[in-house]
């Protein structure tokens, strides 16, 4: 009772990323408030899932396991999920912030009368002992944040990649309960049927890149984003973008870093003609190494960057690029 609760998003029996970076979240939210993180999983092939979350901080794992409830979809899944949070009657729920999250978070806070925060890149404790959600605001341009005092569970989706996913040293010794999904299912949840799922994998992946070739509006066209790819190429790194690029329609909108786009935490972050506002860095602040490519002395990002190179990129990167394949291993 009035535990932290995550719905834990899983493809055949293995959890989502995002999920467990809101376990690894919910322990610290958990120890704040003095009491225990619980899981939610719901799907097929789940047999020792529960070894995984337990690694990452669940003291309790509610399993509700059917044939018919992968793929997802959304009938079924809220109806189990609403039926337990009713039981259970946690203080804190938080889903993923992803398609399947978006879609089933603001149904089960429209059953149960509570608030949602969405799409949040922070989640604190207040002294007051209430969530703090923390989201961007106005396109991005200042961060807000969130109380619901009066309601319960506080909910919120968050972003994928803006916690760090961490596991203990030491699993919990967890309890796993099986949930009897003929108690909360009917066939009327089962009107909508998916015959055949054809899911298109992601083209761009640079949540997951060690190496990331930024540029910002200060790149300048679509054509000089030729040479951050060139340099990308060399260096087996990703291609990513501010949003001031992305909005200039120079990249993909799948590039994009910062508030309103992805989180990283690569090794080295290579910021080329980024100025360095907040609704980037706060995107890329956590990268091991930053080094900063621009021709402002007083851009912003210097100032975070471990390196600077003050120069145009069209000089620069081109001997970066001859200097690696001279070099480089």
């Amino acid at each position: 009772m009035n535990n932290v609760i995550i719905y834990c998003e899983n493809e055949n029996g293995k959890i989502a990323d995002i999920s467990l970076e809101l376990l690894t979240k919910g322990r610290s939210l958990a120890a704040r408030l003095g009491c225990k993180v619980e899981a939610l999983v719901v799907g097929t092939h789940l047999h020792g899932i529960e070894q995984t979350l337990f690694a990452y901080g669940a003291d309790t794992v509610y399993i509700a396991e059917d044939s018919r409830l992968s793929p997802y979809l959304t009938q079924p899944h809220a109806a189990i999920t609403i039926a337990l949070f009713k039981e259970v009657q946690p203080q804190i729920a938080l889903f993923g912030a992803t398609s399947v999250g978006r879609d089933l978070a603001p149904r089960v806070s429209s059953a149960l009368n509570c608030g949602l925060t969405a799409d949040c890149t922070e989640l604190i404790i207040g002294e007051d002992r209430l969530l703090q959600q923390i989201r961007p605001a106005f396109g991005g341009n200042i961060l807000a944040t969130i109380i619901n005092p009066d309601h319960r569970p506080q909910m919120a989706t968050v972003r994928e990649g803006v916690m760090k996913m961490e596991a203990l040293a030491v699993p919990v010794h967890g309890a796993l309960l099986r949930l009897n999904v003929h108690k909360y299912l009917n066939d009327s949840h089962f009107v909508v049927s998916i015959i055949e799922p054809h899911i298109e994998k992601r083209s761009i992946d640079i949540k997951g890149a060690p190496i990331i070739v930024a540029g910002g509006y200060g790149v300048g066209s679509k054509e000089k984003f030729t040479l951050l790819f060139a340099l990308a190429k060399v260096l087996g790194a990703e291609v990513g973008a501010s949003r001031a690029a992305v909005d200039a329609g120079f990249v993909d909108p799948a590039r994009q870093i910062g508030q309103t786009g992805v989180t990283v935490r690569p090794k080295l972050y290579i910021a080329c003609g980024i100025s360095g506002q907040i609704q980037h860095t706060a995107g890329m602040d956590q990268s091991a190494m930053i080094i900063s490519i621009n021709n402002d002395p007083e851009a912003p990002i210097n100032k975070l960057a471990d390196y600077v190179i003050d120069g145009d990129i069209g000089d620069v990167i081109p001997k970066l690029i001859t200097a690696y394949k001279q070099n480089g291993k």
